[in-house]
């Protein structure tokens, strides 16, 4: 099937075109006509599927009967709403809206944290038929009453199982009871849950499930492995990793925010032009990161979980989990940044032994069973419960030490006389040496007597007299 064969229109079309694509992903394929038709839509693809081009070609079209070019904001009310859980996602979503709506007159904004508000509020007021935004930085708008949403026709939720685990579903309620209760809704998630579910049951209005993969699988088209190593040796191994391919790209994903600027550090100072993404980042510093790896200045990202939503990377080959994540999910998020539009990647995974439980937990949840391939100099020891804690011995270990060694005391002295040669008698209390010279007194070696100070009357003295 072709994009001609969708119904889109021509200028939807040529921006296609443009963009150097011509054949539908099945997601699209499966998407498009329902929401141009004006139904609900509850949409689930594993990411890297062409999710975001599924809901915003067919959106576009809707809104083309609104084009307009007149400068005046009133001729340009919001119509469509779009949000999702980070600002990485939030810019990729936009630069879509932008890419294949560059031959109507409509016009759009991107919205989210960590800049400064007020050009953001300028460009609402200046009146934009599309908004993508992040919920944390609408709810500062709806505040400062710089967006209205009363001609809204459209809402979009992607990635909403990331929004459910970032904390996001208040706000997102918040929102949904200011929008017209006569609107088309599309909810679109990589995975699904029941509480996503429960969301979707509120929002959406008898929606057309379009799911073109199992829930909670992966790209066919990535090879797992797994190293197991030492948590002390991961850095080195990574090193040894990245030296082996040293023109390749590598995204590489730390479990905390301190861990991943630590780690990038070390990787500059051992001559891998390395770049960190993380959330306590200024959006300045995350953009310039994120610039400098997609046009390869920076040869390694190192990334917290907060960027495996959101990167839409051409051509990445290579995901190294340098710690496994803490929900299972998350891997398939993580990796899901290479192997992306039918193309082959790589996924590579350093398990130290305590992360052994995450990595069954990631295995039952994908259903499959991941090649553990040894370094050598990297291989991973076991490791003593009393090692694991870093502490003191364990009981069973001192009854296996045994009893302590007796201590063998000093054999006794012999007795040793009082009276030494010289007639020193060790018995005698000391006197000083000047006692027994001749003409000494004691008096003399008494200090001299000090006049005695008056005492106050009320402190019991008499007085002066």
């Amino acid at each position: 099937m072709k994009f001609t064969d969708l119904g889109l229109l021509p200028e939807l079309l040529r921006a296609v075109e443009d963009a150097g694509y011509t054949e539908p992903t099945p997601i699209q394929v499966q998407a498009i006509p329902v929401v141009l038709a004006g139904q609900d839509v509850m949409g689930g693809a594993q990411t890297g599927t062409g999710k975001t081009a599924g809901f915003v070609l067919p959106m576009l079209q809707r809104l083309a009967r609104h084009a307009s070019s007149s400068p005046s904001p009133a001729r340009h009310p919001v119509r469509a709403l779009i949000l999702t859980p980070t600002r990485e996602l939030a810019m990729q979503v936009a630069d879509s809206v932008v890419t294949y709506g560059k031959h109507l007159p409509l016009r759009s904004v991107c919205v989210y944290g960590g800049v400064d508000i007020k050009p953001q509020t300028a460009e609402l007021r200046e009146g934009r038929e599309i908004v993508v935004a992040t919920p944390g930085r609408l709810l500062d708008h709806v505040q400062q009453k710089s967006v209205n949403f009363n001609q809204v026709e459209i809402v979009i939720l992607d990635e909403a199982d990331r929004m459910l685990d970032m904390g996001f579903i208040p706000d997102i309620r918040r929102i949904l009871a200011m929008l017209p209760k006569e609107r088309q809704s599309l909810l679109f998630s990589a995975t699904f849950s029941e509480e996503i579910k429960k969301l979707a049951d509120t929002m959406l209005k008898s929606p057309q499930l379009i799911e073109v993969a199992r829930r909670n699988t992966v790209s066919e088209t990535i090879t797992h492995r797994v190293h197991l190593v030492a948590a002390d040796k991961k850095r080195y191994l990574l090193l040894h990793l990245l030296l082996q391919s040293p023109d390749m790209q590598v995204l590489v994903f730390v479990g905390t925010k301190f861990g991943t600027a630590r780690l990038a550090t070390w990787l500059e100072r051992q001559g891998v032009n390395a770049v960190a993404i993380h959330g306590d980042k200024s959006q300045q510093q995350r953009t310039e990161a994120l610039e400098a790896f997609k046009t390869g200045t920076a040869r390694v990202m190192v990334a917290t979980d907060v960027a495996a939503r959101g990167l839409d990377i051409d051509d990445l080959p290579h995901v190294i989990n340098y710690e496994l994540p803490h929900v299972a999910e998350d891997y398939i998020h993580r990796i899901g940044r290479t192997g992306r539009a039918g193309k082959s990647g790589d996924a590579t995974s350093l398990v130290a032994p305590e992360e052994a439980p995450r990595l069954t937990d990631i295995e039952k949840l994908i259903k499959l069973k991941v090649e553990k391939v040894e370094v050598s100099g990297y291989e991973s020891l076991a490791t003593t419960e009393p090692e694991r804690r870093g502490r003191g011995h364990s009981h069973h270990e001192r009854e296996r030490h045994g009893p302590k060694a007796s201590v063998q005391l000093p054999p006794p002295v012999a007795h040793v006389p009082s009276v030494a040669a010289d007639g020193f008698d060790f018995l005698k209390p000391y006197e000083p040496a000047g006692a027994d010279l001749p003409g000494a007194t004691k008096a003399a070696t008494l200090p001299p007597k000090q006049p005695l100070r008056p005492v106050a009357a009320l402190l019991g003295g008499l007085g002066k007299k």
